[in-house]
């Protein structure tokens, strides 16, 4: 049994095609056949509190995140760009989501409906058919989405733990597009057909989940997603396919957005650090360009997170002052660019990047720039006696 849907594709001539393969076909069976075997260990209440789906967690992502690395990628699409890479796998992880809608489709009625009200009076110690078969058809999109974010990740090299709790839940919003307002707002819905705008946006209304409420909330939650599909008698197979295509499209494409950016930052930050001379002074002027306009968005937290973390690996420097700050005080800066030993050209430059990381610098972080650059030349031109 291979460890991911997408083993079995060893190079882009086989995804181009929307076309399921006999080796597609082989794939999905042989993972729905696994998950039933998953879905029998499970009892009643598991389903019907939501357990099921901490359970699934680490049979999704056990032994799948210590095959599935870089070097993994490396060695099957080697010189391939990250984008070509995670564009591919999107294809392949919609293919065999909507492969696995036909074969689900016969569960969906509104006798099922009726079946899962009725959990609580089962046997502690089996599951009713029909459930188990819904249970395979939410299991499977669900660890589809999972490894298929994780694969995003891995291509763009963001980091995840998920021995971290705070991973783990990163994880978990990104491939279940759990904030589904951003979703749907964001114009991710434009690669859905236009008559299937209408059931998507249903599909993601009021997903947006508080992480304390537990694994087991998010199981529940994705249960009644599911009921969207069950719920609609008479369109059978037409609807699961679609479905569970193109919500695993959405999830796809949300997750390339999310790690994508977060890869951008990272990289900003590297650049910004790479040979700089003044990497203490660096942070200063970082974070007083970040609070210039008062706020901190998520990138700018990201980017300044990455910055003293490459500081402390790459210059051993840990600002315990700069940490405890609560308000920065431009002034405190501007004698600390005062007393910087050097030439202090970087600085203008790296204040720029800074700015520039989550849009077009406002007129806050224009100022300060400003400031910074009339700064470094006046100091620039008395050290050269003018």
């Amino acid at each position: 049994m291979p460890e991911t849907p997408t083993d079995v594709v060893d190079d882009f001539d086989t995804v181009d095609s929307d076309e399921p393969t006999d080796g597609d076909r082989k794939v999905v069976e042989d993972e729905r056949a696994e998950l039933r075997e998953f879905i029998k260990r499970l009892s009643p209440d598991d389903i019907k509190s939501g357990g099921w789906f901490t359970k699934l967690i680490a049979h999704a992502l056990g032994s799948y995140t210590d095959k599935v690395n870089w070097q993994y990628f490396q060695e099957r699409y080697r010189g391939v760009p990250a984008d070509a890479i995670v564009d591919q796998r999107i294809k392949i992880a919609t293919r065999y989501a909507a492969l696995e809608g036909g074969l689900s489709a016969s569960a969906y009625s509104a006798a099922v409906i009726t079946t899962m009200g009725s959990l609580g009076g089962s046997s502690p110690a089996t599951v009713p058919a029909a459930i188990a078969t819904v249970m395979v058809d939410v299991a499977f999109i669900t660890q589809l989405q999972l490894r298929l974010a994780y694969d995003v990740a891995v291509l763009y090299r963001v980091p995840l733990d998920l021995s971290d709790p705070e991973d783990t839940w990163k994880l978990i919003r990104v491939a279940l597009t759990i904030k589904s307002g951003e979703l749907v707002r964001g114009g991710v819905t434009r690669a859905v057909p236009a008559i299937v705008r209408p059931l998507i946006k249903r599909y993601y209304s009021g997903a947006v989940l508080a992480a304390a409420k537990g694994l087991p909330f998010v199981g529940k939650f994705l249960l009644q997603r599911s009921v969207i599909k069950i719920g609609i008698p008479l369109v059978g197979i037409p609807l699961s396919v679609v479905m569970n295509r193109y919500s695993t499209l959405l999830a796809g494409r949300h997750a390339q957005a999310v790690f994508r950016n977060e890869a951008r930052v990272i990289e900003l930050a590297e650049n910004t650090i790479k040979g700089s001379q003044h990497p203490q002074l660096m942070l200063w002027v970082a974070w007083l360009v970040i609070m210039a306009d008062g706020k901190i968005t998520d990138d700018e937290t990201l980017l300044f997170r990455n910055l003293v973390s490459l500081v402390r690996d790459h210059h051993q420097v840990v600002d315990e002052e700069l940490a405890r700050l609560v308000d920065i005080d431009p002034a405190e800066v501007w004698r600390r660019l005062d007393n910087e030993p050097g030439d202090l050209c970087e600085i203008p430059g790296i204040a720029e990047r800074v700015a520039s990381v989550d849009g077009a610098p406002n007129k806050f972080e224009n100022a300060v720039i400003a400031e910074l650059r009339d700064r470094c030349k006046s100091r620039a031109k008395h050290q050269r006696g003018g």
